[in-house]
């Protein structure tokens, strides 16, 4: 039999060959990505999985996400985020991404594992300079209001109730204006994102419970597309939707039910049930890749530790490019004529650092000033005056020499930012 040709050197010992465009793109500085000092080019989409895993979460994989990244040719790429799982914030911290810059998340369906960030994120983004616009949550809607992506919001804001009044205090704006996309799980192929020359759809999958959706992207700029299926059992709709995408990731689950149950404690005939009826397996996965063809092929929500058997089940019907979209922070970068993979270096501690006001918008655009937001519920009208009165005179624990006025009232002098000033500041340090 004839050997196919090998781009990478010698002649494979085997059935799988890797493409030529398995190299790198041309934002790839390094082989490590090192957040956030990589432009996108414009034309070029980036993948990050800041979340891998349903579970157990681990240091190497947290709940399920994933950053989908359209490049300009700046540092602030069009961001869209699909999945928010436990963890997930620290990655996205990490990887560089401010607060205010997570807006558009897209919930595949309302599993816990997928969303639970969500309240922990929302007015921790308000308080770090949301405040002109909140979250934008598009999600499926369920066979009744109450198992819908609306009705989760709304719960969410009430479970918050303490939360976000006492964060009221601070400068929060219009930071906690949560709009909610709640799209018809039954509309398959429908719309529910078109602007700014791309495309977002949906299309429903089975697992267990009506509303568990995947997503398709369809950047027409670029000419690249993406899906992420969410969880589900592998379907005929999944393959007519995502047919030719660009990049395809749908979850995936190992069968090693017993091997599982050693690990995990949980008993075999619940796995096996599990992924009867809730997951898509990996030899499924692959038989998916075959039918849809897309350039890459890969497997995120999966557990590090079944990685072997997993690859051993894909090419049972897979022999294309594939790839793990794990473990956190595995970065995959996209252009028509180039795929490459890479893991992203990470801070031990995250730190945000405001961005230069230049970067944002033109420099003739920039405003002279940055009104602080008034706070909305100011402490006096939520605590009663007796706990304030037994604080401590900061004349106990300041000493004399850096002792400073305290800041406990809004005065809109103080909370007013000069934009001069920052960019001096900035660039100084620069």
């Amino acid at each position: 039999m004839q050997q196919q040709h090998n781009p990478y050197g010698r002649s494979p010992g085997g059935g799988i060959t890797l493409p030529d465009y398995f190299r790198p793109t041309p934002s790839c500085s390094s082989n490590n990505f090192a957040p956030p000092n990589e432009p996108l080019d414009s034309g070029e989409m980036r993948i990050c999985f800041t979340g891998s895993t349903p579970w157990p979460p681990t240091l190497a994989q947290s709940g399920t996400s994933i950053v989908l990244e359209l490049g300009n040719g700046t540092p602030f790429p069009r961001r869209l985020f699909f999945d928010f799982g436990n963890g997930c914030v620290k990655n996205i911290m990490q990887r560089g991404i401010l607060p205010p810059f997570v807006r558009d998340i897209f919930i595949s369906h309302l599993h816990v594992d997928h969303y639970a960030d969500l309240p922990y994120f929302m007015p921790f983004r308000a308080w770090s300079g949301g405040w002109r616009n909140g979250l934008r949550i598009f999600g499926p809607s369920g066979d009744r209001p109450e198992t819908g992506t609306q009705y989760m919001v709304d719960k969410m804001h009430e479970m918050m109730t303490w939360h976000l009044e006492n964060f009221d205090h601070c400068p929060i704006g219009e930071g906690y204006n949560t709009e909610v996309v709640e799209f018809d799980y039954t509309d398959d192929n429908g719309i529910c994102l078109q602007e700014e020359g791309l495309t977002v759809r949906h299309w429903g999958r089975s697992h267990v419970k009506n509303g568990a959706s995947a997503f398709r992207v369809d950047w027409e700029e670029a000419d690249l597309s993406f899906v992420w299926t969410g969880d589900g059992r592998p379907d005929e709709t999944t393959i007519e939707f995502a047919r030719g995408v660009d990049v395809f990731v749908t979850e995936g689950q190992a069968d090693l039910p017993q091997l599982l149950n050693y690990k995990y404690g949980t008993p075999k005939e619940v796995l096996e049930f599990t992924l009867d009826t809730y997951h898509t397996p990996y030899y499924a996965a692959g038989y998916l890749m075959s039918e849809i063809q897309p350039r890459v092929g890969m497997i995120c929500h999966y557990t590090e530790e079944s990685a072997g058997e997993a690859i051993a089940e894909v090419r049972a019907h897979w022999d294309g490019l594939f790839l793990f979209g794990g473990p956190d922070v595995k970065v995959v970068n996209v252009t028509k004529d180039a795929i490459w993979e890479r893991m992203a270096l990470r801070p031990e501690m995250a730190s945000m650092q405001m961005p230069n006001p230049k970067d944002l918008m033109p420099e003739d655009q920039l405003p002279e000033y940055i009104q602080i937001p008034a706070p909305r519920l100011p402490r006096e009208e939520q605590q009663d005056a007796y706990l304030r009165e037994r604080e401590l005179d900061p004349d106990l624990y300041y000493p004399a020499d850096v002792k400073r006025p305290l800041t406990q009232h809004y005065d809109e002098e103080t909370f007013r930012l000069d934009i001069q000033a920052l960019i001096d500041a900035r660039e100084h340090n620069d």
